[in-house]
C-alpha cells in the first residue's frame, strides 16, 4: 500500500508564497503523472498543475505564471508546487495525486490547507 504525504500548507497574506511538497511512502516505478488538485468550500475539486516525465507540465489557467510544479529527480516520488503571488481565491485544500502504470493505480494525498487572506 502506498501513502502520499502532503505538506507545506498554511496561512499567508495575499501576494505571499508557499511551497507544497508531496512524498510517497515507498519507491515506486512506472509513475505516469503527478499533480496537484484543490477543492475550495462549496466547489468541485479542480486540477491545479500536473507533471509527466519531469518535463511535461500542465497548469490551470487561473494559476499560470504564478505556480510552478516540479519533481525532485533525486527523489522520484516527490513533487512540489511553488505558489507565488497568492490570491484569496487560491484558498482551498490542496491534494497531490500520483498515477502509476504498472500495476495500474491512482493514489491521493490527505490534503493540506492553504488559506490566503486579503
Amino acid at each position: 500500500q502506498v501513502q502520499l504525504v502532503d505538506s507545506g500548507g498554511g496561512l499567508v497574506q495575499a501576494g505571499g508564497s508557499l511551497r507544497l511538497s508531496c512524498t510517497a511512502s515507498r519507491s515506486i516505478s512506472s509513475i505516469d503523472v503527478m499533480g496537484w488538485y484543490r477543492q475550495a468550500p462549496g466547489k468541485q475539486r479542480e486540477m491545479v498543475a500536473t507533471i509527466a516525465s519531469s518535463v511535461t507540465t500542465n497548469y490551470a489557467d487561473s494559476v499560470k505564471g504564478r505556480f510552478t510544479i516540479s519533481r525532485d529527480n533525486a527523489k522520484t516520488n516527490t513533487v512540489y508546487l511553488q505558489m507565488d503571488s497568492l490570491k484569496p481565491e487560491d484558498t482551498a485544500v490542496y491534494s497531490c495525486r500520483m498515477t502509476v502504470l504498472f500495476p495500474r493505480a491512482d493514489y491521493w494525498g490527505q490534503g493540506t490547507q492553504v488559506t490566503v487572506t486579503s
